[in-house]
């Protein structure tokens, strides 16, 4: 295939992921279909098949597309310094998907075989590869390094979760070193991997509570109710959420 040819199928892909984000955007994940964006380019639904091979394979790029969008623009917010920085992305994260609702779920609500059933469809911290899971893991990273977190001893982790806290584990590893981050690898026992599941699944649940308007009480401050959820994450393993003077 020659150049030109080429930057014509990649351009080609590309307007049909942004043809199928303004459906998803617009209607939600359901109406993110070949039929539908055929419709919308003027094009046969079997022409897009020289592009991608399913449904499944345009959903999982334009969830891949979804996902690098959030990191870059989490990555453009000003840095916060030392620990203030990993609460800040998580600040961050819940105010993108209370504006980007329809993206928040097809990139993290979606359960694996419906919406984006190809392998992965559902993004979680296990994609440390990822911008947004590299980000988060950079920033947690950097707190392990300079701060003296309060981590369980490798003991208390229930031994039916060892195997798979060990080899996230190793994921965690070298992500951090790809990164850069200068980190005694020791500082990422089994203690602190399953303390770092634990963060992760509480501030995605509160998210996903208040994305879809599940919280189980009618809260007049939601803003209020993050922080003193982060505030307590933050005194739970020994840090402080307050800006250095």
């Amino acid at each position: 295939m020659n150049k030109a040819i080429r930057r014509g199928r990649e351009a080609t892909g590309q307007d049909i992921r942004q043809t199928a984000r303004a459906l998803l955007v617009r209607h939600g994940p359901e109406a993110v279909t070949l039929r539908a964006i055929a419709r919308e380019l003027g094009i046969t639904a079997p022409a897009l098949y020289r592009y991608y091979g399913s449904r499944d394979d345009l959903i999982e790029q334009l969830r891949r597309d979804v996902v690098a969008d959030l990191g870059t623009e989490l990555a453009a917010e000003p840095a916060a310094e030392g620990a203030l920085r990993l609460f800040e992305i998580c600040k961050g994260f819940r105010r993108w998907a209370l504006t980007h609702t329809q993206e928040f779920t097809l990139v993290f609500a979606s359960p694996t075989g419906e919406v984006g059933s190809a392998e992965g469809s559902v993004t979680t911290l296990k994609q440390a590869s990822e911008p947004f899971g590299r980000l988060f893991l950079t920033a947690a990273g950097q707190v392990l390094a300079t701060h003296e977190v309060a981590t369980p001893p490798d003991e208390v982790v229930p031994p039916e979760l060892q195997d798979d806290l060990a080899a996230y584990r190793d994921a965690l590893v070298a992500a951090v070193a790809e990164s850069g981050l200068d980190m005694p690898t020791d500082r990422l026992t089994l203690g602190t991997t399953y303390l770092m599941i634990q963060f992760w699944a509480r501030i995605y649940g509160h998210v996903t509570l208040e994305v879809f308007g599940n919280y189980p009480i009618t809260v007049q401050k939601p803003d209020a109710l993050f922080d003193a959820l982060l505030a307590d994450l933050a005194r739970e393993i020994g840090l402080s959420l307050s800006a250095p003077r």
